[in-house]
């Protein structure tokens, strides 16, 4: 993985399992200091049918174009979701990152697979989720007594960096800011706060 981040992104998506309708989007921060840069929002439509571990073929092609829309690229992606932390090594996060060649890492609120020890209560604790004798990410809590979020690398980047980012990351809630903001930019999207396609941020965003 290449030194010096300046920009990471959150990517994230809202998908009903009984609609075709997909929200996508990507908000690029700055790094360390995570403040919103740019976004870029597409609304598209779901061709593959639900599937328990194949999610990513749902939601894949719709961030795919909300990646291609953003002029500049960030250095890292974090996804709201599982990098290698999936039963077969490949959830979105590293779905994504082989098929845009790109750096990228999960962060996902629920274990996929593997089993975990309870990180102590403080945060920055951590412990490893194990799977069939493999390390595949971390449980990490974020925050003091709330539950911890599980974090792993998705595509272009080791173990280590992926818990470092993720620390980095963090503000005062639960999830790291970049897919916080991206949770927050989708939802707003699908509502109809924010416009679809691609947006400069010049001033820090106001939600």
């Amino acid at each position: 993985m290449r030194s010096g981040i300046r920009t990471i992104a959150g990517a994230d998506i809202s998908l009903s399992l009984y609609s075709q309708t997909v929200f996508a989007g990507i908000v690029v921060l700055s790094f360390p200091e995570m403040r919103v840069l740019s976004y870029s929002l597409v609304q598209g439509t779901a061709r593959f049918p639900y599937v328990p571990g194949y999610l990513a073929f749902r939601e894949v092609p719709t961030i795919m174009e909300a990646w291609e829309q953003l002029p500049e690229k960030p250095d890292v992606i974090m996804f709201d979701g599982n990098g290698i932390l999936h039963a077969r090594r490949m959830g979105i996060a590293s779905h994504f990152g082989v098929l845009a060649d790109c750096i990228t890492m999960g962060c996902a609120k629920k274990k996929l697979a593997g089993k975990f020890d309870e990180p102590g209560e403080g945060r920055g604790q951590f412990s490893e989720v194990i799977d069939k004798g493999d390390t595949i990410g971390f449980a990490l809590r974020t925050k003091e007594r709330v539950k911890p979020v599980f974090i792993s690398p998705g595509h272009g980047m080791s173990l280590e960096d992926s818990l470092n980012i993720a620390m980095q990351s963090v503000g005062k809630y639960r999830l790291p800011e970049p897919t916080r903001r991206a949770h927050e930019h989708v939802n707003l999207f699908r509502t109809g706060a924010l416009p679809a396609g691609y947006h400069k941020v010049d001033t820090l965003t106001l939600f």
